[in-house]
Parts: structure tokens; sequence; C-alpha cells
């Protein structure tokens, strides 16, 4: 597929997207939705789909030859980095989207399902492209992760309407994609979503959310765990020379975090 036909089935995918909220709307809860509200939402998603999508062609698959619809096996890639921003991502598409649904109207069952079908068709659509493209392939390890977030934050809206154990991201420039600008990013707009040596996913929750009566300990302090991985300048290995050059020599190892975390949300 061409840069063209990837944006003629984003925009296709997008206005499916749009049809279907609709929907789900008229069709749950009548009287008491608010009608304005679901046309922003539709709109302001079929826009970030079809933003989105067009972004990651530019990011990841512009200049890359393409291919028939393939699988790839790569869950021993990046020191499973890929699979925990994919598990993040949908967790977060989830979290947000059913926030907005339920903002609109639907009710909270109905905004968690529609929110989590949401997320799944995002980053299902992102693993198509993955699938047509000759150096990647369609990930089932990368589905298990899209599958996984989606269905932790679908499980806490339904069982509490809220987050109670958050994921979070943060990055920090490595120094070492430019050893590889072509794969972990030129620009700190790049970066921060390829090179992986910068970011960290982070699981953080506080005792007293789970408390029904009043404690002394706040709410909004939380206790986070923290996961990174370090030295990696290709998926699996690390080249001795790129495009002719040598480059030095880097240890691949994992990174794990502990520590005191504030929740705003709380508020």
């Amino acid at each position: 597929m061409n840069k063209f036909e990837h944006k003629k089935l984003s925009v296709l995918l997008a206005l499916i997207l749009l049809t279907a909220l609709s929907i789900a709307a008229q069709d749950t809860l009548p009287k008491n939705i608010v009608r304005k509200r679901v046309i922003y939402i539709g709109t302001g998603t079929a826009v970030a789909y079809t933003g989105g999508m067009l972004a990651a062609n530019y990011a990841w698959y512009a200049g890359y030859p393409r291919s028939k619809f393939h699988l790839f096996n790569d869950n021993d890639e990046w020191m499973q980095m890929d699979k925990i921003g994919h598990f993040t991502s949908s967790y977060f598409i989830t979290q947000y989207s059913t926030r907005i649904l339920r903002w609109a109207g639907l009710s909270n069952k109905k905004a968690v399902i529609w929110g989590g079908a949401t997320s799944l068709l995002f980053l299902t659509s992102v693993e198509v492209f993955d699938g047509f493209s000759k150096e990647w392939g369609f990930s089932p390890g990368d589905m298990v992760a899209n599958v996984a977030g989606t269905a932790v934050a679908a499980t806490q809206e339904l069982l509490w309407k809220e987050q109670r154990i958050n994921i979070k991201f943060s990055y920090q420039k490595s120094g070492l994609a430019q050893y590889r600008p072509n794969l972990l990013g030129k620009s700190w707009t790049e970066r921060w979503l390829k090179d992986y040596n910068g970011q960290t996913y982070w699981v953080s929750a506080s005792p007293a959310a789970f408390y029904n009566r009043p404690t002394k300990f706040p709410k909004w302090l939380c206790f986070s765990f923290g996961y990174g991985a370090n030295g990696m300048i290709g998926a699996r290995t690390n080249p001795a020379m790129v495009d002719g050059q040598p480059i030095p020599h880097f240890d691949r190892y994992r990174q794990y975090y502990f520590s005191l975390d504030v929740n705003l949300s709380s508020y």
C-alpha cells in the first residue's frame, strides 16, 4: 500500500468510527444524550484518528518497502519495551474515550464498550499497516498487548468509574538516537516515540483509593513502580557498524524503579 492508499484507508475507517459513535449514542439514551456533544466527539475522534494514522504512516512507514499482508513475531525485540508501549497506548485511549463518551450522556457500560472499541480500532489499524510493511508485519504480540491495556482500563471503569491503578509514561533524552537516527528518531518529536532507551513506563496507585472510609493516608500520594531499558541500538542486538561507520559498544540492560508519586486527578 502506498501513502495515498493509507490515507484513504484512514479516512474510511474514521468515517466508520464516526457513524458507529452516532448510532451508539442514539440507540442507548436518546432522551439524555446531549446531541451537540456527540457531534463534537464524533468529529474530534474522526480528526484525531485520521491525523494519528497519517502521523504514524509518516513516522514509521514512509520510505520503507511495502509487501503483502503477513505476520511477524517480534516478542523478543527491544526488551519488550514496545509491547509495554502498546499496552499503555491502548490503556490511555480506552480511559479517555470512555470518559468523553460518559460526558456525552452514554451509560457507564456503553461508554466503556465504545471507549474500548475506539482504542482497538486505532491500534488495530496500526497493526494492519505493519502487516503490509516488508520491514515488519502484523504482530500477534502487539495485539495481545493492545487488548490487555484496553481490558485493564475498561475493567477499572466498570468497577469503580475511575482508574485506581494508573499507568503512566515518562521520557528523557537517552543520547543513543544519534547513532541510528533513522531508527531511533532524528528530532525530539520522533525520539520520544521511537527511542525506547529514553522511555519509562509506570504503574502507580494510592492505598487510600481502595478504602471506602476516610483514612489518614492521602489519596493523592501514590507508590509507583517503573520499568525501562537502555543500551539498545538495534531491536534484538546492537550492530557494530551503521552505514559503514563504527559505533561504540553499549550493554543492553533493563531498569526497574520505585518512587513516590503525586496523582493530581484525585482532587
